[in-house]
């Protein structure tokens, strides 16, 4: 069977912004942080931290209440993301005949899972003293969750699977779907990413790490500031992100409004060390997606990179870059969108392959939020997007996830010829 184009007909997310694609790509162009000051006080010790909440998110309003309690807070705005991609796709929620979605299926990534749902258990036994869990626990805290009940709510049939490969976690869960997709074994996907981080042990298990960045009050929405001198480490957040993934002709022949073309997946391991990233890893990665989509490295107009301000991984990335696109990367325009939206780890690809999709449909370029005058010398040799640039020319688009782990995963995108300019 002949490879197939796979459209992107739909995108969903569930943002810090609190609006829909269009307001949150609009603010990203802006440069605007969603970055805010977070202070947990219910502990023995409390939390004070920069983060990136969605506390505009009303769970009960976006599915109904008796779903919702059937779900832990990732499982909410995974589910929620998903159906803004499927109404915006301009599927029906419900089947119209049986067995008509029995190849449609769910691919999903996360890297916590239900934590908060296990962290409750433990506050409950070990601080309250109850002697007794929620008969639910175990359901809300699976990683499975989110692809289960979205599979269940859209009647989808077919593979139904969870990936969990910390920050890499939904950039292979699309992958994956893609493939599904272009094999020819599935006609829909619904594939994405959502993880809540502000759980107490997560949080603190990252602040041991030395990887975090600080800031409080006023100072909490520049605290990410990656490829800087000054540069100080990651901000954790929450999120949801989805794309509807189809085959072109049966996207064609239902008259859906195609947003974009995902046409290459690259994945490698370090295979080095767990948490210290590798560019020969990162470039295997990124040279794989290259030529699974059938590109050269002329073609590439934006690169949305993981760039997440941790002093190591930065530099890595930008050398990893170089590498590959060698005497064109000077003139690659690069962003790091973490710097507003935060690191969302196991929905950081999910959200970021909506952002780099937006960019193709929109032809604008997002920038690296607080990089102007702080760049890093260790991080030049690109071309370092400072300010949101709009009525670019781009024909094609990669998406980059480095996880600890050594896991890597990239993504390529193209647009659709009526939205290049």
């Amino acid at each position: 069977m002949s490879a197939r184009r796979v459209a992107i007909t739909g995108l969903g997310i569930v943002s810090p912004y609190g609006g829909g694609l269009d307001d949150f790509f609009q603010r990203l162009l802006a440069g605007e942080s969603a970055v805010r000051h977070l202070v947990t006080d219910d502990v023995p010790r409390p939390l004070s931290i920069p983060f990136v909440g969605c506390p505009g998110f009303d769970a009960e309003k976006a599915l109904g209440k008796p779903l919702a309690l059937m779900m832990e807070r990732f499982s909410q705005l995974g589910v929620a993301a998903a159906f803004a991609a499927w109404d915006h796709a301009g599927l029906a929620r419900e089947a119209l005949e049986e067995g008509a979605r029995d190849n449609w299926g769910c691919i999903w990534g996360t890297a916590l899972g239900g934590i908060l749902a296990y962290e409750k258990g433990y506050r409950d036994m070990w601080i309250k003293g109850r002697e007794r869990l929620s008969p639910l626990a175990v359901v809300l805290g699976m990683n499975n969750a989110v692809n289960a009940h979205i599979s269940i709510q859209l009647g989808l049939g077919g593979v139904s699977t969870s990936h969990t490969a910390a920050c890499a976690s939904s950039t292979i869960a699309i992958g994956e779907a893609f493939r599904r997709v272009r094999s020819g074994e599935a006609t829909v996907m619904l594939a994405g990413g959502s993880d809540v981080s502000q759980a107490y042990g997560v949080a603190r298990a990252w602040e041991a790490m030395r990887v975090m960045a600080p800031g409080n009050g006023d100072t909490a929405a520049f605290a990410c500031r990656p490829f800087a001198q000054d540069r100080r480490g990651l901000v954790l957040g929450e999120g949801g992100a989805a794309l509807v993934l189809e085959d072109w002709d049966h996207a064609v022949a239902r008259g859906a409004q195609i947003q974009g073309e995902i046409v290459g997946y690259g994945n490698s391991c370090d295979h080095s060390h767990l948490v210290r990233p590798d560019a020969r890893g990162q470039v295997r990665a990124l040279r794989a997606a290259l030529a699974d989509a059938r590109l050269e490295t002329t073609d590439i107009g934006y690169i949305n990179a993981h760039g997440t301000a941790t002093l190591e991984g930065d530099p890595v990335e930008i050398g990893a870059l170089k590498a590959v696109f060698a005497e064109q990367a000077a003139a690659l325009p690069v962003s790091a969108t973490k710097s507003m939206h935060g690191h969302l780890l196991g929905a950081a690809g999910a959200i970021e392959a909506v952002t780099t999709v937006l960019a193709l449909r929109e032809q604008a370029i997002p920038p690296t939020a607080h990089l102007r005058g702080r760049l890093d010398t260790a991080c030049e040799g690109v071309d370092h997007v400072l300010e949101g640039r709009r009525g670019v020319r781009l024909k094609a688009a990669i998406s980059n996830s480095f996880a600890f782990g050594g896991s890597n995963a990239v993504l390529a995108f193209r647009a659709v010829p009526e939205h290049v300019l």
